[in-house]
């Protein structure tokens, strides 16, 4: 037995998120599993696919047992395209990436001005169709910044301009923003139990405001974030006249600058806000899941200073710690120092690039490269 070594008879609970561009979380987990038992042959594996509340958030929950339902919505840039949320026993997890992420986009094709969450609004209302009583709203990986106005939209608000007319789509068009009307939205939202799952804590607007933080990820030059902000401010005040201070206090809450403000339209709907992590990890069944396991494998394609905010590993390793489990993490790439990665309570790392240094290598042969990292593991520590 090495250092570190897990005695007895063991069992190990693979709960990785996506290593992103190369692997989804489940496949993360097939190839582990496989690596593992390569090693040691009729190991017992427990496999949980995990997600922050960003991209791959349905997928997750799905491979925990969720039903997956698709629904055709509105895309970021208007065109129609198919989202799937994911339902179980009255709770519903809704992934705003499904109907307004980035990854719709074509490639190398952004429009921070213009991309809206409407589609977002119609997969809520399709969750509430289909009889949900909870609803996990899980925001990252948008395409958007439009503070949520096109959600909102799409659930019955109103949002007119000087001329009387509807404004456009996107956060752009909120510059033109001269009256809101609230009263029109799906009156189920005051009956459900909706929870905002994000791992941003941001305002909406100001130098940590989703437009100045996030907007240059979706293709927005200095000048557009400059529009985006003061059009996102515009749009905070024109609601205050509409429905009161409280949407001045919202703009200014944690979450609110998720996703491209779909947060902020999110607690406007009467959403409470949790990080996405936690809530993701009880939605799935991790507790359980973890009373079983000796030995945890976290990770996700890049351990970073980010893992340390709120990121599905640094949420397992947070929960593991608690109740005294041994974890190890696998990552496509490592850039925390051993005195960070013992601090989240991740006793080593084994990143891909050992393997492989050269980083598009690495990518493309992921699977492979991961099945040897998990012999390794199970070297060291079984």
């Amino acid at each position: 037995m090495t250092d570190g070594a897990v005695t007895g008879a063991a069992r190990v609970l693979i709960a990785a998120d996506k290593f992103k561009g190369s692997l989804t979380a489940v496949q993360v987990a097939e190839r582990v599993t496989a690596g593992l038992r390569k090693a040691v042959p009729g190991l017992e594996v427990e496999t949980l696919p995990v997600a922050d509340g960003g991209d791959g958030t349905v997928a997750a929950a799905v491979a925990a047992g969720f039903e997956r339902r698709e629904v055709r919505v509105t895309g970021p840039l208007g065109e129609q395209v198919t989202a799937a949320f994911a339902l179980r026993d009255g709770t519903a997890v809704v992934e705003m990436a499904e109907a307004s992420g980035l990854q719709l986009l074509p490639p190398g094709v952004f429009a921070p001005l213009a991309a809206t969450t409407y589609g977002s609004g119609e997969v809520l209302k399709a969750a509430l169709d289909a009889g949900a009583r909870t609803i996990v709203f899980g925001v990252g990986g948008s395409a958007t910044t439009d503070g949520g106005a096109g959600m909102l939209a799409a659930l019955g608000a109103v949002f007119l301009d000087a001329d009387g007319e509807p404004v456009g789509p996107g956060g752009g068009a909120l510059a033109r923003l001269a009256s809101a009307d609230l009263s029109g939205v799906d009156p189920r939202f005051a009956e459900v139990d909706f929870v905002l799952a994000s791992d941003v804590d941001n305002p909406l607007t100001g130098p940590k405001g989703c437009a100045a933080v996030y907007g240059p990820q979706k293709g927005a030059s200095p000048e557009d974030v400059a529009v985006l902000d003061a059009a996102l401010a515009h749009y905070a005040l024109v609601l205050e006249k509409a429905i009161g201070p409280k949407a001045t206090e919202l703009a200014a809450s944690p979450g609110a600058g998720g996703a491209g403000g779909i947060g902020y339209g999110a607690l406007l709907l009467g959403a409470s806000f949790r990080p996405g992590i936690e809530l993701m990890l009880e939605v799935l069944g991790f507790a359980p899941a973890l009373e079983r396991a000796t030995l945890v494998i976290t990770g996700e394609g890049s351990l970073d200073e980010q893992t340390l905010h709120g990121k599905a590993p640094a949420g397992v390793a947070a929960a593991a710690r608690a109740a005294g489990k041994e974890v190890v993490a696998v990552c496509g790439r490592l850039l925390l120092e051993q005195s960070a990665l013992q601090a989240a309570g991740i006793r080593r790392a084994y990143p891909l690039t050992e393997l492989e240094p050269d980083p598009a290598k690495c990518i493309a042969n992921a699977g492979p490269l991961l099945e040897r990292v998990a012999a390794t593991i199970a070297a060291d520590a079984l």
